[in-house]
């Protein structure tokens, strides 16, 4: 085994596309770490689960867990508000102000049951032209190809994540302080903040190069845990949007595009369950 990095930062996002919250230490199982992504917003106009790609406003709002998520359920979430105001997920209080803070009708569900699929199945698209509605998701100006689909588990055709889960595709994303250094030195004047690619694994790696890119097919060791690189992360509208501290930023995609191949981070697939914590050893297989 080759030792890569270490762990330098773990992250949860108890609400789908809304500020998560740093840990020092976490669980990975099955579905990644407990109550990530462990409740999301659906849009009650569009008819289907949706989050920050559509819902931009949502990267405003920060969520906390009120308890720790057990392997049996999703506690409710804390919400925060631009304005400071609170609201937990299980309370209607909160369904009123995200609709009103919105300005859409929307509902918060925890995780459903994966037999449940009408609940993970994607309504209409917003723009009836394909490639329209792709380069509005995926922030791809005319002249810049969209990223290869095929690559993505195919239930993602179907539903807006793989029943079950409200993952973007796979449990756990880890991406490499080496991948942010490389793209800041393609544009200096922009922040490459950790936050604009929200990573569940941040491993810290010398140097300044897309490291991560040569993963693909290999397990990694991430403390007691292991997890098998399945796929890079093709990058999104999401990275340009303001957030609290970060402004709105169109360069940090078009870097993304031009000089990291579309993909910044990998996603994997968790093949050995076990306890990771900040500053633990990476290592490759």
């Amino acid at each position: 085994m080759a030792r890569v990095g270490t762990v330098a930062e773990i992250w949860r996002y108890p609400v789908k596309s809304m500020a998560g919250e740093r840990l020092t230490r976490a669980n990975l199982g099955e579905r990644g770490i407990p109550g990530d992504r462990g409740w999301a917003l659906r849009d009650e106009v569009a008819g289907e689960i949706r989050g920050a790609k559509k819902l931009p406003q949502l990267l405003l709002c920060a969520a906390r867990y009120l308890e720790e998520p057990g392997a049996d359920g999703v506690p409710p979430a804390e919400i925060t508000f631009p304005d400071g105001a609170r609201a937990r997920t299980d309370r209607p209080e909160a369904v009123e102000r995200l609709s009103a803070f919105l300005s859409r009708r929307v509902t918060l569900w925890p995780l459903r049951p994966a037999a449940e699929r009408e609940h993970y199945r994607r309504g209409m698209p917003d723009n009836p032209d394909v490639e329209g509605e792709l380069r509005d998701i995926f922030g791809r100006l005319a002249d810049e190809p969209l990223p290869e689909l095929s690559v993505f588990p195919q239930e993602l055709f179907e539903y807006t994540s793989i029943p079950g889960t409200y993952f973007d595709a796979l449990p756990v994303h880890v991406l490499t302080t080496a991948t942010l250094r490389a793209l800041a030195a393609h544009a200096p004047e922009s922040r490459f903040d950790v936050r604009r690619f929200r990573p569940n694994v941040l491993v810290e790696v010398d140097g300044a190069t897309l490291a991560e890119a040569a993963w693909h097919g290999a397990t990694l060791r991430v403390g007691g845990a292991a997890v098998k690189v399945e796929m890079g992360t093709p990058r999104c509208v999401m990275t340009t949007l303001p957030q609290q501290g970060l402004a709105k930023d169109p360069t940090v995609l078009r870097t993304v595009v031009r000089h990291a191949g579309q993909d910044v981070g990998v996603y994997a697939n968790v093949v050995g369950a076990g306890t990771v914590a900040v500053g633990d050893q990476v290592t490759l297989d």
